[in-house]
């Protein structure tokens, strides 16, 4: 499978700048966009990324993923299909991340979902999505032993999942212990994943864990303290001494070794192994089986789409 063109969602910082990057250095490929919501921003990100590659190869796109507006502005105006679409924007939701936004979502579930969905549903409508679709997860999603509890939910109904992403679900009640509810959400995002592969079986649909990665804005928003300790103690010193964070760059590398790799198959979920966010990648449905539950996929697609106006 050849992805010539990508289009990146979260592109001028962090994980999303850094596999612009890698990606430019691979002779294939033709175009990179990099999806934006600051223009002053993707400007500065562009002209970086030009300078560190020697290739002029970068377009800006702007979107803010938690605006489904801003999201499909975005896609009127692509002029061009592009082959590979990674969904890297994401986060712990700003300074607010359970206030509610005007879609009904906690600004952390909108941020990391809601626009990737209208993206990917406009982009397939409008015939602007070639190959294969990279939703970036995490290993929070099926828990993190003593860092993450794994998602506690009862039933794993639309309702129920509806309760996530609005932020009445109540237990464990969404804090900054339970990083506002950040694993459970990645975890309705790989379900959504997989759901479409299913439903669009001509597109490839899988979802990626970057493992605990450094150099990213990820903790930029925990709480006073905690924040503290992981920006730094924790994720420059601690850490890494016991194989529990590794390099941006190690962190991309996995989003560009996934694209058009034959061995990883549709509709799965691929992070490290059980207890680890680093190292090698496993299918994530032999350690959390919930992931392979295909009412479980369906129910995480209706929810999501029930905010969607």
């Amino acid at each position: 499978m050849k992805n010539k063109s990508v289009l990146i969602t979260g592109a001028n910082i962090g994980l999303g700048k850094e596999v612009a990057r890698q990606l430019a250095l691979i002779n294939e490929t033709e175009k990179i966009y990099l999806g934006c919501r600051n223009a002053q921003k993707a400007d500065e990100a562009k002209r970086e990324l030009v300078s560190l590659t020697g290739r002029a190869i970068f377009e800006i796109v702007i979107l803010d993923v938690s605006d489904p507006a801003s999201v499909s502005a975005a896609v009127s105006g692509m002029k061009q299909p592009v082959d590979a679409l990674i969904l890297n924007a994401g986060g712990q939701g700003g300074k607010e991340p359970l206030a509610i936004t005007s879609t009904g979502m906690t600004n952390i579930a909108a941020t990391n979902l809601l626009g990737h969905v209208v993206l990917v549903d406009e982009m397939i409508k409008a015939g602007k999505l070639n190959n294969e679709v990279l939703y970036v997860s995490s290993e929070g999603a099926r828990g993190i032993k003593g860092v993450m509890k794994k998602p506690n939910l009862k039933s794993n109904s639309v309702a129920e999942f509806v309760s996530v992403l609005d932020g009445s679900f109540s237990n464990p009640k969404f804090d900054g212990s339970e990083a506002y509810g950040y694993g459970y959400i990645k975890y309705i995002g790989a379900l959504w994943t997989s759901a479409n592969a299913r439903k669009y079986p001509q597109i490839k649909f899988i979802s990626i864990s970057p493992g605990n990665t450094s150099g990213t804005a990820g903790y930029d928003n925990l709480p006073g303290m905690t924040k503290f300790l992981f920006k730094y103690l924790l994720a420059p010193i601690v850490m890494p001494l016991i194989g529990m964070i590794h390099s941006i760059q190690k962190g991309a590398a996995r989003y560009v070794e996934a694209l058009g790799n034959a061995n990883l198959k549709s509709g799965m979920f691929y992070g490290s192994k059980d207890g680890k966010v680093t190292g090698a990648m496993v299918e994530q449905g032999t350690i959390f089986p919930e992931f392979r539950n295909i009412t479980f996929q369906d129910n995480a697609y209706e929810a999501l789409h029930s905010f969607i106006k």
